[in-house]
């Protein structure tokens, strides 16, 4: 059907079942993520023979996703949703596959490569989530947007839990038991992309630019539809698309606080989460060595995986209701909630560092700040540019939260060895008051304008 044909509740289906479809592609291509993370430390160490690299995997993951946010939102602003999607989740399939390469060859390098392309699949399910907001009326765009990323939960619980499975498939399949998850991730990621290859249709990106270039032509002295984008805005040729983006992001308060909102909340995430497990290793084995000895480091691994798992949780599970409030209370409002959530999370899992019970609770609440500033930021980004910049902006959004989490990643080792798990949170606490601050004078500045009006 012709997009100047198609009726408003025609709409609503497409984007229902488009939210459907997205949210459907993450649960299967999650997998693929929660698998490598979760033994990818692992077989780091024991492919290379030195525990420097443990944690190789984990961060070449982060750079991958953040080096591929701008080509991945450059090639869907170019060829739609669908392109962007089926390139990345091919590109986590391909990681898969030379993931279980690197377990039979023993080849270090592999494993690497593999941690990369499973990365670029991370850049394309984070970007799934504006996917889900092209069509979506104004009420609705924090709900849809949160739906795809409660999505996530499912991989990020079931991938983990593939290592005892996927070992009875790697012997079923005469390889090594450790490259069985791989291949359940790798089944996990063809689904995902078949399902987009074929059930993204019609796209949601070129349908909104269909219908917008219709409206637009109903009004007198306005062009055609259905007329290409103009070359200086055609990304992947357009030689300054990141600084496109950075100027469309600059012009516009909201998506400057949105931005600011999104990267911030995952800066604080990753430095007080990495850190949060060697915190709790030195916690509980501290209080078992005098009387508990080899117990401890049995207890220790206990009670990371419990913590971290209510982690996730916060993350992702309450993720539609961080949905509801950004539609409801409102995008700024709910990103003043999720900053005042950042905020409590460090205070009680700073304060209480000497519990972990404390830090616990402090690492679920730091999970839902995280869900909440995330949501609602990257709602108020989806409607703070113009359409003509909205994908390379949501591509640069995404590879400064990559970027974020890297170096949030990186330093924070640094600043734990010399202030502790106490100044670390409270640096996070400094870094979510200033965008709370933020936040409240464009909600004030907000207010006066519609007094004004």
């Amino acid at each position: 059907m012709a997009p100047e044909m198609m009726t408003e509740e025609g709409v609503h289906r497409v984007q229902r079942r488009t939210v459907v479809l997205l949210a459907a592609a993450q649960v299967f291509g999650g997998i693929g993520t929660g698998a490598t993370v979760s033994i990818g430390s692992i077989l780091a160490v024991e492919l290379s023979g030195s525990s420097a690299w443990a944690g190789a995997v984990a961060t070449i993951m982060t750079l991958g996703a953040a080096l591929a946010a701008l080509p991945l939102a450059a090639l869907a602003e170019r060829r739609g949703r669908r392109s962007g999607q089926v390139t990345g989740l091919s590109a986590a399939l391909a990681g898969t596959v030379l993931m279980v390469l690197s377990v039979v060859t023993g080849v270090f390098v592999l494993l690497v490569l593999g941690a990369a392309g499973i990365g670029v699949g991370t850049a394309a399910s984070l970007q799934a989530r504006f996917a889900a907001v092209d069509l979506a009326g104004q009420e609705h765009r924090g709900r849809a947007l949160s739906i795809v990323v409660w999505a996530v939960t499912v991989g990020a619980v079931a991938g983990p839990n593939l290592i005892q499975p996927g070992t009875a498939v790697g012997a079923a399949l005469g390889l090594p038991p450790v490259a069985g998850p791989f291949v359940i991730s790798g089944a996990g990621l063809l689904v995902a992309v078949l399902l987009v290859l074929a059930g993204l249709r019609p796209d949601p990106l070129l349908l909104a630019r269909e219908l917008a270039a219709s409206a637009e032509a109903r009004l007198p002295g306005t062009p055609p539809p259905g007329l290409p984008l103009p070359a200086s805005q055609a990304a992947g040729r357009t030689p300054g698309a990141l600084v496109r983006g950075m100027r469309a992001i600059r012009s516009s308060r909201g998506a400057l606080l949105a931005v600011a909102a999104v990267v911030a909340a995952h800066a604080v995430m990753v430095g007080v989460m990495s850190m949060t497990p060697l915190h709790l290793q030195h916690l509980v084995e501290g209080q078992g060595a005098s009387h508990a000895g080899h117990i401890a480091s049995g207890d220790v691994l206990v009670i990371i995986g419990f913590t971290i798992s209510l982690h996730i949780a916060g993350m992702f599970a309450l993720s539609p209701l961080m949905g509801w409030l950004t539609d409801k209370t409102g995008r700024t409002e709910t990103i003043m909630i999720g900053c005042a959530l950042l905020i409590a999370a460090v205070l009680v899992a700073g304060f209480g560092e000497g519990s972990t019970a404390a830090v616990a609770v402090g690492l679920v609440l730091l999970g839902m700040g995280w869900s909440a500033a995330t949501v609602s930021g990257s709602t108020l980004l989806a409607e703070s540019v113009g359409q003509e910049s909205r994908v390379v902006v949501q591509g640069v959004s995404d590879m400064l939260m990559g970027a974020a989490g890297a170096v949030g990643g990186a330093i924070s080792g640094l600043v734990l060895s010399w202030t502790g798990y106490l100044g670390l949170n409270m640096l996070g606490g400094v870094v979510g008051a200033s965008v709370l601050a933020a936040a409240f004078l464009a909600r004030v500045g907000g207010r006066r304008q519609s007094a004004a009006a």
